[in-house]
């Protein structure tokens, strides 16, 4: 189950549950597949933005790879547990993208992240945010974007 939806305070909301596919033998949350969730949330952010990330590649030649990850785990998640990725828009740089992502179990902070991305060309390259992209995402950093609510995919 994920349900993603946007805030009045600028943060994104992506609703996770907690599989046995996401667990270890003990029913604990495997420590990578936080960073799993927390891509899920990136990306849930974008397409809920309105960014179209297939058509970024094909029409811009563009994609956002992650060039730094900071992770600090403060408790574990268990079997059937319910979590919400909370990410923001900390920054926006000519090519890059720094979000902050907090993972919650009810109102238990448990997982903190924070993550820098970078644009780059189909070689890898760094290249300047599209002013359009670029545009979009200062909303969500600003919070001047409409408040909505969408089923992740």
């Amino acid at each position: 189950m994920a349900e993603a939806r946007a805030s009045a305070d600028a943060a994104h909301r992506l609703m996770v549950r907690v599989y046995w596919e996401d667990t270890d033998a003990g029913g604990i949350v495997y420590y990578a597949n936080y960073l799993r969730f927390a891509e899920r949330a990136r990306s849930e952010l974008v397409r809920l933005a309105g960014l179209d990330q297939a058509a970024l590649l094909c029409d811009h030649g563009i994609a956002f790879a992650v060039r730094r990850c900071e992770i600090d785990y403060r408790a574990p998640a268990r079997l059937d547990d319910l979590l919400c990725v909370v990410t923001r828009v900390e920054r926006l740089g000519g090519a890059s993208i720094a979000m902050r992502q907090e993972i919650f179990r009810d109102e238990t902070p448990i997982v903190g992240l924070l993550v820098d991305l970078v644009s780059v060309n189909r070689d890898l390259q760094p290249v300047r945010l599209p002013p359009e992209v670029r545009a979009t995402l200062a909303q969500w950093q600003a919070g001047d974007r409409p408040a909505a609510t969408a089923p992740a995919a």
